[in-house]
């Protein structure tokens, strides 16, 4: 815009960095001595007398943004430079800030302020200086074109916003105007440098427009215009394209505007030409990236599924570039591989469904899927020697899904086709899933790894629904593959083969149908074959009998016992082990008795030695849990005798000693094993009641439960306990969780332990009350109030537990609101607590009391908070505190904040006293009821008080 009310600098003026800081020292110098209006003082710049101290300060700003090392001097300077750039001073400091005698980074600054301007505050700016604003940034683009590239960008960005804004009433033509604008002979930048400024123009305009922040209705009208002029823009694109002197810097700047504009929807066969010329530039090496994102960019338009003529004319150019793919395949040129990818993944994804149903081209759309598979199986190992293999996944759902939503009859002419392209994926990816040699696994970096353990698990995603498609065929297939392999002695496999294959088995695991379960067994008869010499295949031989085991209730589990014990005492196989021991347990524990002893001893020795983190521990006891289930009451009792003795007796050692941290964590540990033992251990057999009728189990068993007894003789010993470490929240979650997880399970077998259980809870919680405590007593009062037998310890625990809550509730209601400032500094995280007990004080008369004595205090805490002292993620709870005050103390909050708002100075001395009255009116109006309203009236207000309001801080705020 327009500069008002300022002289333009005088010539010869110095701006260099060295006397920008003296002139700093001088402003510096001025407010030491007192003088406050320095912004308006003219300054003495090598005897002249012009400008002022606010644009010296935004250039040393900058100088400091820029060069400064001091990251707090960079974030002061980056804050101030915000706040300067939405200010109204920003439409005069900018052209100055653009003169060519500045150094880039501050033209930059001055451009950005520009665009901000414009984007954000359209609104300041007069009708009758919309072609002023115009011209000026033409003549700066035009100058800039031979200048620095990045304040050229953000030139064209801020006309392109300007377009924007202005078009389709005030500024029809637009883009022609801009295309004859810079196409136009009398100027005298070289035509080149124009031509470059033309490029970026168009390039940047649909980018501004995708991020601009028009209205709904505008944006569709803005975007159906701008779809119109693309007759303005593709001629010329096509022209520089076809041109051949045109140089190799021109073409790509054309690739990439054409790929800016077909993002904004334009009809793909307006887009043909422009398309097939981004095939032909896919040849030169200089132009391949630019070129891949165009026709990538242009395909991948949702509206293209509607030109399906022009889709196939785009098959044959995608399917011509299979020679360059191989050619780049041999050479390892990866990323050539990976375009081309792109291309044929992004024309077959996105509209797979349109050419299928092109059936008289059905053998076109098959050679571009087995041009997409060559992708899929493309050579080496993901991610070292090759990327491109993990973009086709998806293209493989979408297909399937595609081919499985026709009618039937149509959807069987399909699958005749496609299932043998579907088992040939299956192989395909079943090798690109094998692990490197161990060699060359070695030298892998951590990151690679993690890399491919992510692409093992997208393939076995993709494995598990291609089984949707090939069902009990792809079943007996991998079968079949791996009994071959495993029989096969003349020629002996690979491990990473054998292991691939398991994975694969592994994979659909879940989606079975029992039906087919009878490849069960003989599964579980050819792991004996497998020789475990290495850490991968030993992993996911552990996990494929886990996932395996609910299909293979039939089956003898000597197979999976044997391999247990193998792997259960190797920590690299921790995870893998436990859980399918787990699993093992849990879904086969009817057939584990005979083992039951050996799994036991050999559980019991892993535990001792302590060869597994804390969690895999857990599980540990989880799996022993099941398993013990299974057994008789007697064989129960023993094997748990020798399970937790040696735990029971460290627990005792560690009782009398003094309480300090090394065995608090011991003692944790322990009370975790057990916790997680009794859990799944469940002579009743709850947990079947969801199984199939034809599952084996156990009759109901007479006599006391095993928990029960084991908790019976270790209740003193866990009273010992307490009594040292009641203090400790996490040890008395812990042995509260031995119960509580004992009482879910175990429901009415609990019973015996209720009236000691009781009578404990009820002296820990009198004693130091712990949340742990009170879920627990929920439990039982959930589970045993209904009977009569155990009616009056449960009522009696229930009583103490209310009472002695209710008190606290009141003693901490007193404490909390007789000292609210403290919970309203700017790193409170508390202020919601005064919330929860604002609406109490009609109905607790120590509340009510508190309120009265103490509210006006609070509310001075909240206006300070909201002034400015805390911080503005605060503000919503300032907000319901305000609200809460309003329903439920409004007569006394009308009086409070009328005397706190008569300070001078408060809540912030940047708000003006009719600002704190209209403030106050709106917090006691009838909108006092809308709880967003006064969120709102809030938000609005901490921006008055901060200075912030109308800047840039506010646009998301």
């Amino acid at each position: 815009m327009e500069r008002r009310a300022e002289a333009p600098p005088p010539q010869g003026l110095d701006f260099t960095v060295e006397n920008v800081e003296k002139c700093f020292l001088m402003d510096l110098r001025v407010l030491a001595s007192g003088q406050t209006e320095v912004q308006q003082q003219p300054m003495l710049v090598h005897g002249l007398a012009w400008g002022s101290v606010s644009l010296l300060r935004r250039i040393l700003a900058l100088h400091q943004l820029y060069y400064d090392p001091n990251i707090e001097n960079k974030n002061l300077a980056q804050k101030w430079l915000m706040q300067a750039q939405v200010s109204p001073q920003a439409w005069h400091f900018s052209w100055l800030l653009l003169h060519m005698d500045k150094v880039p980074e501050i033209q930059y600054f001055g451009a950005s302020a520009l665009h901000i301007k414009i984007s954000r505050y359209w609104n300041d700016i007069p009708a009758d200086q919309y072609e002023s604003l115009k011209s000026q940034l033409f003549t700066h683009i035009t100058r800039f074109a031979s200048g620095s590239k990045i304040v050229l960008t953000r030139l064209c960005v801020a006309l392109a916003s300007l377009a924007l804004s202005m078009m389709p009433e005030a500024w029809p033509c637009a883009v022609a105007d801009m295309v004859r604008m810079f196409q136009a002979e009398d100027s005298n930048v070289d035509g080149r440098a124009r031509c470059l400024a033309l490029l970026e123009l168009l390039t940047v305009l649909p980018e501004e427009f995708q991020t601009s922040r028009l209205p709904q209705y505008r944006k569709g009208q803005v975007r159906s215009v701008l779809a119109q002029e693309c007759g303005s823009v593709f001629p010329l694109l096509e022209q520089l394209l076809q041109q051949q002197d045109s140089p190799g810097f021109i073409k790509q700047k054309v690739l990439k505007c054409f790929s800016s504009w077909v993002q904004l929807e334009i009809p793909l066969m307006d887009c043909e030409n422009l398309i097939q010329a981004a095939f032909t530039s896919l040849q030169d090496p200089e132009l391949f990236d630019t070129a891949v994102e165009a026709v990538v960019n242009a395909i991948s338009q949702p509206d293209a599924q509607r030109y399906v003529n022009t889709l196939l004319k785009l098959i044959p150019p995608v399917l011509g570039l299979q020679e360059q793919l191989r050619q780049a395949v041999q050479s390892g040129d990866m990323e050539t591989s990976h375009g081309i990818c792109r291309i044929a993944v992004a024309l077959g994804e996105n509209h797979s469904r349109a050419l299928l149903d092109q059936v008289e081209h059905w053998q076109s759309f098959l050679a571009l899927v087995n041009m997409i598979m060559f992708c899929t199986g493309i050579p080496g190992h993901y991610p070292v020697n090759e990327t491109t293999s993990s973009l086709t996944l998806t293209f493989w759902y979408t297909l399937q899904d595609d081919i499985l939503s026709f009618e039937p009859d149509k959807q069987a002419v399909y699958q005749q086709v496609y299932r043998p392209v579907y088992f040939q994926l299956v192989d395909v990816l079943l090798h690109k899933a094998q692990f490197p040699s161990d060699e060359e696994y070695g030298f892998w970096s951590s990151d690679e790894k993690e890399q491919f353990r992510i692409y093992r698990v997208d393939i076995s995603d993709t494995l598990m629904y291609v089984y949707e498609m090939l069902g009990a065929e792809l079943l007996s297939s991998l079968y079949d593959k791996l009994g071959r392999l495993l029989t096969n002695t003349e020629q002996p496999s690979t491990w990473q083969h054998t292991e691939a294959l398991l994975y694969g088995f592994q994979s659909i695991a879940e989606t079975i149908d029992v039906n087919y379960s009878d490849v069960v067994p003989g599964l579980i008869g050819l792991i004996p074959r497998i020789s475990i010499s290495n850490v991968q295949l030993a992993d996911t031989v552990m996990f494929t009998i886990g996932e395996w085991a609910g299909l293979g209730r039939e089956s003898p589990p000597e197979t999976m016992s044997a391999q247990q014990y193998q792997c259960l005492g190797q920590p690299e196989l921790s995870i893998s082990s436990v859980s399918t021991l787990k699993k093992i347990c849990r879904e086969c524990k009817y057939d584990l008795p005979p083992y039951a002893a050996n799994i036991v001893a050999v559980s019991q020795e892993v535990l001792m030695k302590q060869i597994h983190k804390t969690s895999q521990c857990m599980w540990l006891m989880q799996a022993l849990g099941f398993l013990l289930s299974a057994l008789q009451v007697e064989e129960i009792l023993k094997n748990l005798h020798s399970l937790i003795t040696p735990y029971i007796q460290q627990l005792e050692k560690l009782a009398d000693e003094t309480p300090n941290p090394s065995n608090r964590l011991a003692i944790i540990h322990i009370l975790g094993l057990l916790s997680n033992l009794f859990t799944t251990l469940d002579i009743s057999h709850h947990d079947d009641d969801h199984e199939s009728t034809e599952v084996k189990k156990l009759p109901v068993q007479q006599g006391p439960n095993p928990v029960v007894v084991v908790l019976q003789q270790v209740f003193q010993l866990i009273q010992k306990v307490l009594s040292k470490w009641l203090n400790d929240a996490q040890v008395v979650e812990s042995v509260c969780a031995i119960f509580e997880k004992s009482v879910k399970t175990l429901l009415d077998d609990f019973a015996p332990m209720v009236p000691q259980l009781c009578e404990m809870l009820g002296q820990m919680y009198s004693t130091i009350p712990q949340v742990s405590a009170i879920e627990l007593t929920r439990q039982l009062v959930h589970i045993f109030a209904h009977e009569p037998a155990h009616f009056p310890p449960i009522k009696a625990l229930f009583l103490l537990v209310t009472s002695v809550t209710l008190t606290l509730f009141q003693q901490g209601c007193m404490q909390q609101l007789s000292s609210p400032p403290h919970l309203l500094q700017p790193d409170s995280e508390n202020p919601m607590e005064e919330t929860e007990l604002l609406p109490r004080c009609g109905e607790i008369a120590p509340v009510g009391q508190v309120v009265h004595e103490n509210g006006k205090a609070l509310l001075q805490a909240v206006l300070e908070g909201i002034g400015g002292q805390a911080s503005r993620s605060l503000m919503d709870h300032f907000a319901e505190i305000l609200f809460a005050l309003n329903k439920h103390c409004f007569s006394l909050l009308s009086v409070w904040i009328k005397e706190a708002m008569q300070q001078d100075g408060f809540p912030s001395a940047r708000v003006t006293p009719e600002q704190k009255e209209n403030f106050s009116q709106q917090i006691l109006s009838r909108e006092r009821v809308n709880k967003r309203r006064v969120k709102e009236m809030v938000k609005e207000f901490t921006l008055l008080c901060r200075g912030l309001h109308g800047t840039e801080y506010t646009a998301d705020y």
